[in-house]
């Protein structure tokens, strides 16, 4: 009988809405792989609630340094503001964890330049968190276009049009160049054209246009594109934050289906639709839908 592997030590870097909502009832989930030892925030009081709702005695620390001096976790679960994630992702990579780092992963290619150089010194990985390629549904859908059942793809369109008011902008790092890096192209759509470009392949053409037109930003608060697919599909992606009427839509039409994703913060395999063109047969099309598992 082979022994059970050890569980792996487990510290989060900061503990905002995004860790204590997603990542914490995941590492509850597989308690019997991992193990939270440790966590950070500047913001004590933000710091000492987190830790009272995590199971366990979860240390806390003020400064990711500090963190992994004391701990050396195996990994580290970055959720903090865009503009930190090179620093602490680096540092982590340094200290010998492997990182699961929130969206973007950086702000520039010179900043992941300093992250592959630091994983290739290290040994160890990180990984930014695009979790809409990995569902059942997806990967459905992924395999039945890249095998050609639906035929070749030709047209597309990508769409995250959401709402964000003045609060949403009032915390301070939104909206700025240096701390976000972006608008809703790098914080909002980011995650629908990853879907993209896992289902399509890669892009040879990109032509965009992005602005400003309501908020009192630096970054665009919409911003459209035409890109060509290196198989010669051509697409259309819009982000915006101005849309009262909120939806997240990829739909794909092929030569011989079109299938269709809409949602809007998060989708599940009855979120994906796919209909047939006129020649299909109905047992071939039948055979298309979306597994239950």
């Amino acid at each position: 009988m082979s022994a059970r592997p050890a569980r792996r030590r487990v510290a989060v870097v900061g503990t905002g809405a995004i860790v204590t909502g997603s990542h914490l009832p995941a590492l509850a989930a597989h308690a019997d792989r991992t193990e939270l030892v440790a966590a950070v925030d500047v913001d004590p009081e933000r710091l000492d609630a987190f830790r009272a709702q995590a199971p366990g005695d979860v240390a806390g620390y003020a400064s990711t340094d500090a963190m992994l001096d004391a701990v050396r976790p195996d990994l580290v679960l970055v959720g903090t503001p865009p503009s930190l994630h090179r620093e602490q992702t680096v540092a982590a990579l340094k200290a010998g964890a492997w990182v699961l780092c929130e969206k973007p992963l950086c702000l520039s290619l010179a900043e992941y330049d300093d992250i592959a150089a630091a994983e290739e010194a290290s040994g160890a990985y990180a990984s930014v968190i695009f979790q809409h390629r990995y569902g059942s549904g997806a990967a459905h859908a992924r395999d039945l276009i890249a095998s050609g059942e639906l035929g070749a793809p030709l047209v597309a369109h990508c769409q995250t049009t959401w709402h964000r008011d003045a609060a949403y902008y009032a915390v301070p790092w939104r909206g700025r160049w240096s701390t976000e890096g972006g608008g809703p192209t790098m914080g909002h759509g980011i995650h629908q054209y990853d879907l993209l470009l896992h289902l399509l392949g890669p892009w040879a053409e990109i032509r965009a246009m992005a602005s400003r037109l309501v908020h009192d930003t630096e970054s665009e608060d919409v911003s459209t594109a035409l890109v060509r697919f290196g198989s010669g599909a051509l697409a259309t992606v819009v982000n915006s934050v101005l849309s009262p009427d909120e939806v997240s839509r990829i739909r794909v039409d092929c030569a011989d289906a079109t299938v269709e994703l809409t949602h809007l913060y998060g989708h599940r395999n009855d979120n994906w639709t796919y209909t047939p063109a006129r020649h299909v047969a109905p047992a071939r099309a039948a055979a298309w839908r979306t597994p239950g598992a």
